[in-house]
């Protein structure tokens, strides 16, 4: 399972980079199965730590997706419109969700604390 180093982590199975970037872990996307549609928030949405702020449709369900941080809402990735299986293909790169500016960091987990959080689900 791939979890990054430098990446912070949700128990929700979101993740958070350096420069505010979102997306779900590869245990999430892998969980989900086959993307088909990703609901992204609306740039400029103020969102708290844990908030509910779209949701990722796959062919077995369809999943909240949670904010890790408190903070404003400045870009979507649009491309996954079109490309929503990016999310399954490459979850920490081209299938990053949305970006976060002011980021005010929730509960978060160090790659090490999520993998010992994995070990328990």
């Amino acid at each position: 399972m791939n979890v990054p180093e430098d990446l912070q982590y949700t128990v929700e199975h979101e993740w958070i980079n350096a420069d505010g970037r979102v997306g779900i872990t590869d245990y999430a996307q892998d969980a989900l199965g086959d993307v088909v549609f990703v609901e992204l928030p609306e740039i400029g949405r103020e969102v708290e730590a844990g908030e509910a702020v779209g949701a990722i449709e796959s062919v077995k369900s369809v999943s909240d997706l949670y904010s890790p941080a408190a903070g404003r809402v400045v870009r979507v990735n649009q491309e996954l419109q079109d490309h929503p299986e990016w999310v399954n293909q490459d979850p920490y790169g081209a299938g990053w969700i949305f970006e976060l500016e002011e980021v005010v960091p929730g509960p978060l987990l160090s790659a090490h604390e999520y993998l010992k959080h994995l070990e328990g689900e």
